[in-house]
């Protein structure tokens, strides 16, 4: 067996996400070539993969790219079991191929990515799956921009936002707001009537179990709910950078969101 230094191991490592002494035990078992370890790495975790299927992914890295001249545009998540994985360089490049396919492809080019996922699944030893993702083609006459928020070294929070009347700059602040925002819905009547009156009859029972007057909980409740609306609802949102006016009072007059997608790592 060849002797291998600690810095190809630190090298193998960072490429590969694997532990310690897998790294070692391959550059050792293929006489220190990188590739051979590589591959040698993938067909000693064949036999795991398999096993790992049912384990919780609640880490991962996201990736978010508007292409095509500015029509298309794609958000999606690689996930995986830790945080360790999710940095690694191989994830990384692969989370960006993927938002790339799927801004240019659609959703059936994810499919052309499935055997990089699978030697991943082997190498890395942790159960790898595509998480929430988001496709969007521009309207004439529209904008498309995006936000994605970066920690230790992958994306863990992006944002695609499809608008008209506006300028870049606009679109693009109005995508870093819903990075930390997250609104669930666009307008108030995006809501489902379910969920609302589902919401309303809990406010309700909130008020009248703290003894407010019959006569004023109408009045209550309805200004509770609004509240309940400016948390999920991005026109009714106070912007980030300004909370003295809403999202829908910050928009110039004729301009609009037309959509937006968030995908956020363990979300």
């Amino acid at each position: 067996m060849a002797k291998v230094s600690a810095k190809e191991v630190a090298a193998l490592r960072q490429a590969t996400g694997a532990g310690i002494l897998d790294a070692r035990r391959a550059l050792e078992e293929t006489d220190g070539d990188f590739d051979k370890a590589k591959q040698w790495l993938r067909e000693q975790g064949l036999a795991g993969a398999q096993k790992r299927g049912g384990r919780e992914r609640s880490e991962g890295a996201v990736s978010v790219v508007v292409t095509g001249g500015g029509r298309l545009g794609a958000v999606v998540a690689l996930e995986c079991e830790t945080d360790f994985v999710a940095k690694s360089a191989e994830f990384v490049r692969l989370v960006d191929a993927l938002a790339e396919t799927l801004a240019t492809d659609g959703e059936a080019g994810l499919a052309t990515h499935a055997s990089e996922i699978d030697e991943l699944k082997v190498i890395l030893k942790e159960n790898i799956a595509i998480g929430g993702h988001d496709r969007f083609e521009a309207v004439p006459g529209a904008i498309m921009e995006s936000y994605l928020h970066v920690q230790n070294g992958r994306g863990v929070n992006g944002v695609l936002v499809e608008a008209t009347g506006m300028s870049a700059e606009l679109a693009h602040n109005i995508a870093i707001h819903i990075g930390f925002a997250r609104p669930e819905y666009l307008r108030r009547e995006d809501v489902p009537s379910e969920a609302v009156e589902a919401e309303r009859e809990i406010v309700l029972a909130i008020a009248r179990n703290e003894g407010k007057p019959e006569a004023q909980l109408e009045k209550i409740v309805d200004g509770r709910l609004r509240g309940w609306f400016e948390e999920r609802v991005l026109y009714e949102q106070k912007y980030a950078k300004d909370d003295k006016v809403t999202i829908a009072k910050l928009l110039p007059e004729g301009a609009a969101v037309l959509r937006f997608a968030q995908v956020v790592v363990g979300a």
